[in-house]
C-alpha cells in the first residue's frame, strides 16, 4: 500500500451510514470508498433549523501539503474545501486549512459508534454528533 492509501486509510472509521443530530439538526452522512480507493466518498443530508444542505464530499490525499483535503459540492452550486485528520479517537476536520478557526472537532466513543462534537468558529458554533447506523459492506 502507497503512502497516499495508507494517509487515506486512516479515515478509514468514518466508511458507514450515520444518523447526524444536534440541537435543531438532523440528517444522515454515508461514508464510502470510492472505485480504487483513492478517495473516501461522503454523501450528505442535513437539515439545520430549516436549513437543507445536500451534496457529495470526495476526500483525497493532497502529495504536496501530506494532507487529507476534500472538496464538498452541494446541491445550491456551492463547492467548500476542508482538512480532514483522525488522530487517535479525535477527528478534526477545518474549513478551508488547518489554521482556520472554523473546524469541527469531535470524539469517537470506545467502539467507534458514536462522534461527539462540535463545529466552532470565532463567535459561534454548534454540537454536531454522528451515531453509526450501518457498518459497511464487507
Amino acid at each position: 500500500m502507497n503512502a497516499t492509501a495508507n494517509n487515506l486509510r486512516s479515515l478509514e472509521p468514518l466508511v458507514g451510514t450515520w444518523a447526524i443530530d444536534g440541537p435543531g439538526m438532523s440528517g444522515t452522512a454515508r461514508y464510502e470508498w470510492m472505485d480504487g480507493g483513492c478517495f473516501l466518498v461522503q454523501h450528505v443530508d442535513l437539515v439545520n433549523d430549516d436549513e437543507v444542505t445536500r451534496g457529495i464530499e470526495y476526500i483525497g490525499f493532497h502529495a504536496e501539503s501530506g494532507q487529507l483535503r476534500s472538496h464538498f459540492f452541494g446541491e445550491n452550486g456551492e463547492i467548500l474545501e476542508y482538512v480532514y485528520e483522525l488522530v487517535g479517537d479525535t477527528l478534526t476536520i477545518w474549513y478551508g486549512d488547518v489554521d482556520s478557526p472554523a473546524k469541527f472537532v469531535g470524539r469517537f466513543d470506545a467502539d467507534g459508534g458514536r462522534n461527539t462534537g462540535a463545529w466552532q468558529w470565532p463567535g459561534g458554533g454548534y454540537e454536531s454528533n454522528m451515531t453509526r447506523v450501518e457498518e459497511p459492506a464487507r
